[in-house]
């Protein structure tokens, strides 16, 4: 059965109609899912209902699974699966995370145009999100999540630009997007575990063919350029590649699940009424190698 699609956005994401990932995902709607993915970027699929163990097992079908920084850290978790990250604002007890809670404050970082795990040595593939519980709107947001497609952006660029940003190497940490926001305080040991790392500024996306720009808050700085130069560069190109003609803002219904591919893609959270519970489900894919091993 052909998957029904309806564009969303001029340039990216498309709504996938008449598909229950509860259900066992054969190769065909894989494949087909596939391709959708390298079209559209973004795929947005509503009226879901799945359980964690559901979502593990579909996003599975796509590639083996991360486990993130948080899950990875060990001790107590909301959520059964280290598979499945708890993009909320709930805690171990499902009570709402006070203000200064520390992995409310780091989890803030997200609220930056990023791309997740970019600062990995070998980066991530597809993100996955599950709306389980929505908030109402607030004077500054909903919680909506906002796609910025960046193979558009590159086109958008003059000819002079590209071959400037082409041969162009950023250095990536979540060090640094995280003190951008003012958050500085990681346990014992997680600088260490997680070094910042190097990955191309322009990457070919393999199932489109088209070269996109690979930017995320995780970029420092641009390697062997001054700092400041750097950083100026990196700045310029996340204005031009999140400009509204880019943008594709989705807002969460429950039982929501939309399917983004970091490569071509950038993202961010938007601010929501923390007074009432924002609870999504993420699993995300993991890539084979580094963007420094891609062909131009």
């Amino acid at each position: 059965m052909a998957l029904q699609l309806t564009p969303l956005h001029p340039h990216i994401a498309a709504a996938v109609n008449g598909l229950d990932v509860s259900r066992p995902t054969d190769d065909a709607i894989v494949d087909e899912l596939w391709h959708a993915i390298d079209r559209d970027a973004v795929l947005v699929f509503r009226n879901q209902q799945i359980t964690d163990e559901q979502l593990r097992s579909f996003a599975a079908r796509f590639g083996e699974l991360e486990i993130g920084r948080s899950a990875a850290r060990g001790g107590r978790r909301r959520l059964k699966f280290p598979e499945i990250g708890d993009i909320s604002n709930l805690d171990e007890d499902n009570r709402l995370r006070a203000r200064d809670d520390q992995k409310r404050l780091d989890s803030l970082g997200n609220r930056l145009w990023h791309t997740d795990a970019s600062y990995m040595p070998v980066p991530v593939v597809l993100g996955m999100l599950f709306a389980v519980a929505v908030p109402p709107p607030s004077p500054f947001g909903a919680g909506e999540t906002e796609f910025a497609d960046m193979r558009a952006a590159y086109d958008a660029l003059t000819e002079e630009r590209k071959a400037v940003v082409d041969p162009l190497v950023a250095e990536h940490d979540v060090f640094w997007s995280r003190a951008q926001v003012g958050f500085t305080e990681f346990p014992p040991g997680e600088r260490e575990k997680y070094p910042p790392s190097r990955q191309r500024l322009v990457r070919r996306h393999p199932g489109s063919g088209r070269r996109c720009l690979y930017l995320s808050a995780h970029a420092s700085h641009i390697v062997d350029w001054p700092v400041p130069d750097g950083r100026l560069l990196l700045h310029a190109l996340t204005e031009h590649a999140t400009q509204p003609q880019f943008v594709y803002s989705h807002k969460w219904r429950v039982g929501d699940l939309v399917i983004w591919d970091n490569r071509d893609t950038m993202h961010r959270g938007r601010p929501h009424d923390e007074n009432h519970p924002r609870d999504l489900r993420r699993a995300t894919t993991l890539d084979i190698g580094s963007t420094l091993d891609e062909a131009a």
